[in-house]
């Protein structure tokens, strides 16, 4: 994992990942009693030692691939840096399909959303990078606001529980459960307005789609990366037809472009289409079908890939417009 900072402009919430240096800032941030009681792993008062412990035990899971946590920075300031206001994890689980999310954000930057944008851009890059399906987290029940912020943010409540708490000894803290998917936050970010009156028309997006077959019968996928709407969901390779292009020389270019393979118009054979409404346009996609190209598919815009066989489609979450396209490839192939 490198160290680019996750940010959305226009918003001002960006996250980091946690360095050695934030130590001293931790411990002045998070030794707060309104900060520790919301918290069951924090004690209060903080020990200046034990933030130190944490920051490097953070730092050690990083390099172990089991968590990543993330300072939550304010906007710059008028010397260009960017302080640290509270912190955002995930911690993967063995099979490193689930993940659980953590966070705080000091209660000087309350009531700013900065929680909020911290969850949504900790989720979009973990469902994005990491390859998880699911995010599971869980909050006080006198938790208010970060009760909403999951809320905000797509999760959905799947129970209710009690837990200990280090720094309310003696009793059993009520608490809730929430779950988040991949799908859901795609979905989310990609969920169409309600309908228009029929006099407001959506812009018409053609996109050409291919669905490249192998010797062995199966299909190639490719996973969205971090920073492109839909992130984390798998889809056919293609792309946006320019102005004037033909659907077949929109994938001739696209399948050079993005997996740097040859393939002639007269290789792709036209399937089927998908016609599905996102927010602000109306998305038209043929799909084509091609055997025979020239090269090696790579990747070549920090998408992962994947050759997938016909009757496992449906275990790779996949864009709305997508998805009515698994049953009839998996019955034609």
């Amino acid at each position: 994992m490198s160290s680019t900072t996750i940010s959305a402009k226009p918003v001002t919430t960006t996250l980091r990942p946690i360095e050695a240096g934030d130590a001293a800032r931790f411990h002045l941030l998070i030794n707060d009693w309104e900060i520790c009681r919301l918290l069951p792993e924090a004690p209060f008062p903080y020990p200046a030692p034990l933030a130190r412990d944490w920051i490097d035990a953070a730092m050690a899971d990083r390099a172990a691939g089991r968590a990543y946590q993330f300072a939550i920075t304010d906007a710059p300031g008028t010397d260009g840096t960017q302080a640290m206001i509270g912190c955002a994890g995930l911690r993967l689980d063995k099979s490193g399909e689930n993940a659980a999310l953590g966070y705080w954000v000091a209660r000087r930057a309350w009531g700013r959303g900065h929680g909020r944008q911290a969850v949504l851009h900790l989720l979009r890059w973990g469902f994005a990078e990491l390859g998880m399906h699911r995010v599971i987290a869980t909050v006080a029940d006198d938790n208010a606001a970060s009760l909403a912020v999951l809320r905000r943010a797509g999760f959905t409540e799947t129970g209710t529980g009690h837990e200990k708490f280090i720094s309310r000894p003696g009793i059993r803290q009520a608490v809730r459960h929430f779950a988040i998917t991949r799908e859901d936050i795609a979905f989310r970010d990609a969920a169409p307005k309600p309908a228009a009156p029929a006099n407001d028309t959506k812009p018409l997006l053609l996109v050409a789609a291919c669905a490249l077959i192998d010797k062995s019968g199966k299909i190639l996928l490719a996973r969205r990366p971090a920073g492109k709407k839909l992130a984390g969901l798998w889809e056919f390779p293609g792309g946006k037809l320019a102005p004037g292009e033909t659907p077949e020389a929109a994938l001739v270019r696209e399948l050079d472009e993005e997996l740097g393979i040859t393939v002639r118009t007269a290789d792709v054979a036209p399937f089927a289409f998908a016609s599905h409404g996102y927010e602000g346009f109306h998305l038209m996609m043929p799909l084509y079908l091609c055997r025979r190209w020239q090269g090696t598919p790579q990747s070549r815009e920090g998408q992962a890939l994947a050759w997938v066989d016909p009757t496992q489609l449906e275990e790779y979450p996949m864009p709305p417009a997508d998805r009515p396209l698994i049953p009839l490839l998996r019955d034609f192939l």
